[in-house]
């Protein structure tokens, strides 16, 4: 197969859900809702955060960045999908490409670590309550937060840079939702065998950790939740780490399906449910799953509202 120089030609097509589908009008309004309720929840959640001051705690720091991550990452798909379906036009240039992928992997990697750092938290809090506004200062959160970014930019811009350097053939069609590396590979004339194997490698690296220190951390809170002799404080533990076991489980699910089970054993069709679920579903679920069983952030989202009334009032 002849190569095609991606920087000077017109990059690729993104042949996402919308094109495969028997029915794109009904996906589309569906994503476009999942989209709208994603940008109004996570901002509601970050505006209770920020604006209530009983919520400037630990738990709400890092809460507050899985917010941000949440609509950051479902912005840098969902608005070209829908405009890309509005317009017929699904082209993305080579520097549009590598940019997405940055920021997918960037976000998705941070999220990756800062759900482990929250289930440390929540582990703290009730195993070791006494010791957790020293264990859980606001240094060592924000230390959390910028290991998050950090070391998700880091690895995401090696992976960026590396994925992008290959030749790629003639047929543009990435049949996927967003540039990610599994379908972008496929496009490689040269032999991705050895780099496929290291994306692996490094998925598992860094998805398997961060997941057992979760499932290590809970198992701690439920052993010593079972000892609690406070039906209320039994209630009240099981029901926010249960928030925390929803949202780690669909994260983890479709990362683990798309970056560990190997390729031979998913189909470019199921890639692209699964990037669906992780880009526009979960982040629209996500400050749902938090808030609706919090009575503290509705607490702080009906004094907001209260005020916000007086104001406009007065």
């Amino acid at each position: 197969m002849e190569h095609w120089n991606s920087t000077l030609g017109n990059g690729f097509i993104l042949m996402g859900i919308l094109n495969d589908s028997l029915s794109p009008e009904l996906i589309c309004a569906t994503i476009t809702a999942l989209y709208t309720l994603a940008l109004t929840s996570n901002c509601l959640l970050l505006l209770a955060i920020t604006m209530d001051a009983q919520l400037h705690v630990p738990i709400y720091l890092l809460l507050g960045q899985l917010s941000l991550m949440d609509l950051l990452f479902t912005s840098v798909v969902t608005p070209k999908a829908f405009m890309d379906f509005l317009l017929s036009e699904n082209t993305i240039s080579f520097v549009g490409c590598a940019l997405q992928m940055f920021l997918a992997l960037t976000l998705g990697g941070a999220e990756d670590l800062l759900l482990a750092f929250m289930a440390y938290d929540r582990y703290v809090a009730i195993c070791h309550p006494l010791n957790y506004m020293v264990l859980m200062r606001p240094r060592v959160c924000w230390l959390m937060v910028a290991t998050s970014w950090i070391l998700a930019s880091l690895s995401a811009i090696v992976y960026t840079v590396y994925t992008m350097h290959y030749p790629f053939c003639k047929a543009r069609e990435i049949s996927h939702l967003l540039c990610e590396i599994p379908p972008l590979l496929k496009l490689a004339c040269a032999d991705t065998s050895r780099y496929e194997l290291t994306v692996y490698v490094m998925g598992v690296t860094f998805l398997i950790p961060p997941l057992v220190a979760i499932l290590a951390s809970y198992t701690l809170i439920l052993l010593t939740v079972l000892h609690m002799p406070s039906n209320e404080g039994r209630q009240k533990a099981l029901v926010t780490c249960s928030s925390h076991l929803t949202v780690v489980g669909m994260f983890y699910g479709a990362a683990t399906f798309m970056y560990v089970l190997p390729s031979p054993l998913h189909s470019p069709k199921e890639d692209n449910i699964i990037s669906v679920f992780y880009t526009i579903v979960t982040p629209a679920l996500n400050p749902l799953i938090y808030s609706l069983r919090n009575k503290e952030v509705m607490g702080a989202l009906r004094r907001i509202l209260s005020r916000y009334m007086l104001w406009t009032h007065s």
